[in-house]
């Protein structure tokens, strides 16, 4: 890729800025990232309501969450190449500006079809924010040094997880306010987050001759789409084994193959086949999947399950969410702390895949009589797992390719996509079919899926065995995927350690590009 930046611009790039600068340079990403994750943990312990309230059923439960993600993934590879093009800092302001329009659209939303619009413009918003936040870091910052500002970011991922479920049970359970504040509440610090990158973020604009690769996005998005969608329906809308599986995943693998060919042959693509001759980022892009289908395919149907098989109120439930947050927050903060002072990274993938994998079998056992100490004890060493092994995948393939920070993001998020939808396409089917078969098939008439039951409504025998239902079927999420966590496990073994490097991203750039003047010279 060619570089138009000027001589004094490649200078600026290669110069070190103090802790002090980079603190406040990073103050209004953090809260940026503090508003993308207080939205999204908000809004978990308000989907049974929202979904009870506007009558919508357990699949579209699961897509309020998968089209996010959705939205998120497919815009994370345009942002980040947009990143080369124009203003990083103006590129976040616009980020946050589309979360500000699509909170705004969820909050006054009349329908779960209308929701479901909100949920993506947020998608596009949060892809934005996730892309760009990596690529600012690692222009500012060596890898050898990330981990003492992951840390930092902890501590905001920390406040965020575990304020958030807080926040968002009390205001479902406050009559006055209601489910829809939970979207409004993060209108305000996007603003605040928006001002604050105005004043302190001031990277120089690093414009490199880019051009975007509209066609390979569309064909990634369509592909990956199509086979969302045929996850989330088959077994309600259509059986596994009929024409529209066969028509659906044909078409889905098609128009994917037809990226991989348009991704070779592009100039500029949007995933660069090329960094993945890089055995790294390779083995850390398949770990990062697999990581996103096991992590967010489980645990975004847990606060369904505290207030559904458990009878937990929204506030409840978010206190219930503690233990897994506090895991994460503190294997998350000390691991970064001692890759920064000792420089080895790989024990911790590795040990954060095997607690991960144990976390997920233990989640496997439980149901609608599972105590909260035992439950808070699963929930902790799952945390702890995913706490040590995702930023650490991303740290270990920066350290190899620091040029493409958020192609790494796009898989994790498109796993996370997948692993949302065909979970929650289990968790649909096993809830339609044992509601059924223990309260007859008129219980799901109608469309071939119970709707997410108001459990006040609900008399005491029948209470009971919907509960009952949904811890069976919570379980079994959690063992459905285990083995994509133990196959991440296998994934990492393979990740060969190198010393971190002590240059930024854009430092290592700027030298490899003097390098290869210097040689046309």
């Amino acid at each position: 890729m060619t570089t138009t930046v000027p001589p004094a611009d490649i200078a600026d790039v290669g110069t070190r800025m103090s802790r002090r600068e980079v603190l406040q340079a990073l103050s209004g990403l953090m809260v940026g990232m503090f508003v993308s994750i207080l939205a999204s943990t908000v809004v978990a312990n308000a989907l049974p309501r929202i979904i009870a309230d506007l009558n919508g059923s357990q699949t579209v439960y699961t897509w309020i969450v998968t089209s996010e993600l959705l939205a998120m993934t497919a815009t994370v590879p345009l942002w980040g190449k947009m990143a080369d093009l124009y203003s990083k800092k103006l590129l976040i302001q616009l980020s946050l500006g589309l979360f500000v329009v699509g909170s705004l659209i969820a909050g006054f939303t009349p329908n779960v079809e209308v929701l479901l619009v909100s949920r993506v413009v947020q998608g596009i918003g949060a892809g934005g924010m996730t892309a760009l936040a990596t690529i600012v870091m690692a222009a500012m910052i060596p890898p050898r040094e990330l981990g003492r500002y992951a840390g930092i970011f902890g501590a905001v991922f920390g406040v965020g997880t575990i304020a958030g479920p807080l926040i968002g049970g009390l205001l479902v359970d406050t009559s006055w306010l209601g489910w829809r504040w939970c979207f409004l509440i993060g209108v305000p610090f996007s603003i605040i987050s928006i001002a604050l990158l105005q004043r302190t973020l001031h990277l120089p604009v690093v414009r490199r001759k880019a051009r975007i690769d509209w066609l390979g996005a569309l064909l990634i998005t369509s592909g990956v789409s199509t086979l969302l969608i045929w996850s989330s329906l088959a077994g309600n809308k259509f059986d596994w084994a009929s024409g529209w599986t066969a028509l659906m995943v044909i078409g889905g693998l098609v128009l994917l193959a037809l990226a991989v060919v348009v991704e070779s042959r592009a100039a500029e693509p949007i995933v660069p086949l090329t960094i993945f001759r890089n055995r790294t980022v390779s083995l850390a892009t398949i770990a990062s999947v697999l990581v996103g289908v096991a992590m967010f395919g489980g645990t975004v149907f847990l606060s369904q399950y505290f207030q559904i098989a458990l009878g937990k109120s929204p506030t409840v439930a978010g206190l219930m969410s503690l233990p897994m947050i506090f895991g994460l927050l503190v294997s998350s903060t000390v691991a970064g702390q001692l890759i920064t002072k000792y420089g080895r990274w790989k024990a911790y993938l590795v040990s954060g895949a095997a607690v991960m994998s144990v976390g997920m079998l233990l989640l496997g056992t439980i149901d609608a009589t599972t105590s909260v100490v035992l439950l808070s004890i699963y929930m902790a060493v799952l945390g702890i797992g995913v706490g040590m092994l995702m930023q650490n995948l991303v740290l270990a393939a920066q350290n190899d390719v620091p040029a493409h920070e958020s192609v790494l993001t796009f898989f994790r998020s498109m796993g996370g996509a997948i692993g949302v939808s065909a979970l929650g396409a289990v968790l649909a089917s096993r809830v339609t079919s044992l509601t059924a078969e223990r309260l007859g098939p008129a219980a799901t008439a109608g469309g071939g899926t119970a709707e997410v039951p108001d459990l006040s409504t609900l008399p005491e025998p029948v209470l009971r065995i919907v509960q009952d239902v949904y811890g069976t079927a919570t379980a079994d999420l959690f063992l459905v995927g285990a083995p994509f966590a133990l196959l991440a496990l296998f994934v990492v073994l393979f990740i060969k350690e190198k010393p971190l490097h002590t240059l930024s991203g854009d430092e290592r750039r700027a030298q490899e590009e003097a390098a290869a003047k210097a040689a046309v010279h």
